[in-house]
């Protein structure tokens, strides 16, 4: 009992932010967002005790691993990235799920995150993209000292850095993040193992998005010669497609396989499978192992949807749960007939207009 008293407290406090070397699993990276990386001090004169140190001190706000933090004391502007990587997967999931009836909300996701669900399995796919995405970019834009420029083979990337383009470095931000979340052997966890799937959903999704961009140099933008460097997608995009990825998630289950001598994730039969064995999930599949709730009256989970905004023709019947909505007329102020005057600015006049919102009932 004691023991398990002790697990329970060391859950909470992962909650707030990373990844610690698991059990329980893959990347608590930014899932809750309820932490104090939102007001994370700047890098000025009066933040730090002395050159460089200003970092270190960023370090110890964050709940990492004594790993994690020997890594971020390291990695000058790397508490930064993480900042920003979590600030992006907060950003992107409310984006991502502002018409539906979770919202990525921040309140209820400390138990949200301790149960299977499909949005736990997006939170842990968009939170991997997301830090991902940010080490690639931090790298190119100099933000970190250990990493420069993509320096993927045949692109001639020192080329693109003497031409002011500098390629997004996936293949630093792939091999940092393995050393930095320490995925173990996790044996026969099912919950484990299906938040490893998830983590991987979200570096792969990024992985996938990974794009050659080719620039020409030459008498009036002629191919005479041409700079080649990789180029990750937006981020939108691939939060995007982790969307799309929630939306076909698969449940699962631990199957043992003899073959190999361990146990893996197994789904519903496919059509073309055979019936007698299990369907293995693909690597692009969110996974998830419990249905999730309805999310319309308030819980541990959600506040609800009463008096969230909806789209009569849109979402509505679906957001309310049936409990119907209000229908408010208002007044809005915005700038119209713009105009460029001379010289440099644009004068626009104030206009109004009603516009009719519809909030869900209680």
């Amino acid at each position: 009992m004691r023991s398990a008293a002790t697990l329970r407290r060391i859950l909470l406090l992962l909650l707030l932010l990373l990844l610690l070397p698991p059990p329980p699993a893959a990347a608590y990276f930014g899932l809750t967002g309820k932490e104090a990386l939102t007001h994370f001090p700047s890098l000025g004169a009066a933040g730090g005790s002395g050159p460089g140190k200003g970092h270190v001190k960023q370090c110890e706000l964050l709940q990492l691993s004594r790993k994690q933090k020997r890594l971020c004391r390291r990695e000058p502007g790397l508490a930064e990235t993480l900042r920003d990587a979590i600030r992006l997967g907060i950003l992107e999931c409310q984006f991502q799920f502002r018409s539906e009836r979770w919202n990525c909300s921040l309140e209820g996701r400390p138990s949200l995150l301790k149960r299977g669900f499909k949005e736990t399995a997006f939170l842990y796919a968009v939170s991997s993209a997301a830090l991902t995405h940010s080490l690639a970019r931090a790298c190119s834009a100099g933000r970190m000292e250990r990493c420069t420029c993509d320096d993927s083979p045949g692109l001639e990337n020192r080329k693109a850095w003497q031409w002011g383009v500098c390629g997004d470095n996936l293949k630093y931000s792939t091999k940092f993040l393995k050393k930095f979340l320490g995925q173990k052997r996790i044996g026969k966890d099912l919950r484990a193992k299906v938040d490893i799937h998830n983590t991987n959903v979200g570096i792969k999704a990024v992985k996938n998005g990974l794009k050659t961009t080719c620039k020409c140099h030459g008498v009036s933008g002629s191919c005479a010669v041409r700079t080649c460097w990789k180029q990750l997608s937006p981020f939108h995009e691939i939060g995007r497609l982790l969307k799309l990825r929630y939306d076909d998630a698969v449940k699962v289950f631990s199957t043992s396989n003899d073959a190999v001598g361990h146990s893996e994730l197994a789904g519903p039969h496919r059509h073309g499978h055979s019936a007698k064995q299990p369907a293995l999930p693909r690597p692009t599949d969110l996974v998830y192992v419990e249905d999730s709730p309805s999310f319309c009256r308030p819980s541990k989970y959600s506040l609800g949807t009463a008096g969230r905004t909806c789209s009569r023709e849109g979402n509505c019947d679906s957001m309310c749960c049936g409990r119907g909505y209000n229908t408010q007329s208002r007044l809005v102020t915005f700038s119209c007939h713009c105009q460029v005057q001379w010289c440099c600015y644009v004068e626009c006049q104030q206009c109004m207009q009603e516009e009719v919102v519809y909030s869900c009932k209680q």
